[in-house]
């Protein structure tokens, strides 16, 4: 089996296969929308080994949203119906909420173990799980919607979604995982103007949380076993090809680079909305390595070698090459609804990637 980190690598979410967008659609009982699903997942890790992935997914196509599934399945977390959703740009997602109504805690029986279970279990290369991270807890909470009284202190609350998050890595590498996959992302959305302004009418200073932040993730994965690599990825919003943020790194880069034990960073950097490339000197030398986003998955048009090669040679002014790999800003799915991309789409941006890994490494 290969052996993280990779050259080429994708962030984890693809189009649902039509078989399971119906089955959904038509609200099948549980048991016979998961055989459909156990049908449909083999053919999608299939295409990510055939265009020659060393890691794959289960396309996160057990899943309605990247995280309300996961965090809706822990203990002390429940997801609220609302009048509305989050705000993206030009539109909304679905009015989901998640609130906070008892202790936290990572239940053993979490079903998404089981999602990784069936991964491995369906591939010959590296099989790899995507969550959402620690600050998703606290950051897509609303106050109002933390009940617990202790948790009216923040570092009794942040502790408590640390501890949670320990829990779920031990219980991921008991498994066999040992490439675990953390949505951490937050840390880009505190580089918005505004979303720094709504944090500070919240009474919440966004450089605080930062790393507050980073303390919660570090924790979560400090005391993983040396032969368990943990990704993080970080981007503004995806929903249906539209997005949540705009602005840079700037503000977060030394907390995502030093105070985590992160091995690998998925970052987006496909439009002027992620900033410039000069953060990325803030990776210390040595064995971090940045999966560089330059790659759409918002939009069907291909990227151009020459482009890509522009933008790598504009990164290696900042970091080593040898730190450097390539995948897609986002998933193509963040959400069931999907990307305005195609099938052919998403596989052509993949094969894309590993080219591009070939072309610029030698090795995918």
């Amino acid at each position: 089996m290969p052996v993280p980190p990779f050259r080429a690598d994708h962030v984890g979410s693809l189009l649902r296969p039509r078989a399971v967008a119906d089955a959904r659609a038509a609200k099948v009982p549980a048991v016979e929308l998961r055989a459909i699903e156990d049908a449909e997942i083999p053919a999608m890790i299939k295409m990510q080994e055939d265009v020659g992935l060393k890691v794959v997914t289960d396309g996160e196509v057990r899943r309605a949203f990247w995280h309300f599934d996961f965090m809706g399945m822990l203990d002390g977390m429940d997801m609220a119906v609302r009048d509305e959703g989050v705000q993206f740009h030009g539109t909304k997602i679905p009015p989901v909420r998640p609130v906070i109504n008892g202790k936290l805690g990572f239940p053993q029986d979490h079903p998404m173990l089981e999602h990784f279970s069936f991964v491995k279990d369906n591939t010959t290369v590296c099989p790899k799980i995507s969550i959402p991270g620690p600050s998703c807890v606290h950051f897509r909470t609303d106050p109002a919607d933390i009940q617990p009284e202790e948790y009216r202190d923040p570092d009794v609350l942040f502790a408590d979604i640390a501890q949670t998050y320990k829990d779920a890595v031990a219980a991921y590498y008991a498994l066999g995982c040992r490439y675990l996959q953390l949505d951490d992302i937050f840390f880009a959305y505190l580089g918005d103007p505004k979303q720094r302004e709504q944090r500070n009418a919240m009474g919440q200073d966004p450089d605080w949380l930062i790393d507050r932040y980073a303390w919660m993730l570090n924790e979560a994965i400090k005391d993983r076993p040396s032969d368990m690599l943990i990704g993080m990825h970080m981007c503004r919003g995806n929903f249906r090809s539209t997005f949540a943020a705009s602005g840079g790194y700037d503000a977060a880069a030394d907390a995502i680079f030093n105070k985590t034990d992160v091995d690998i960073y998925f970052m987006e950097y496909d439009t002027e909305r992620a900033g410039g490339l000069e953060p990325l000197k803030l990776l210390p030398k040595g064995n971090k390595r940045i999966m560089a986003g330059f790659i759409t998955t918002k939009t069907p048009e291909l990227e151009t070698m020459d482009s890509l090669r522009r933008q790598f040679d504009e990164a290696a002014k900042y970091v080593d090459m040898d730190q450097l790999g390539i995948a897609p800003q986002c998933g193509f799915a963040s959400t069931e609804h999907g990307n305005a991309v195609t099938e052919d789409d998403q596989r052509r941006k993949l094969e894309l990637v590993v080219k591009v890994a070939h072309d610029l490494w030698g090795e995918a």
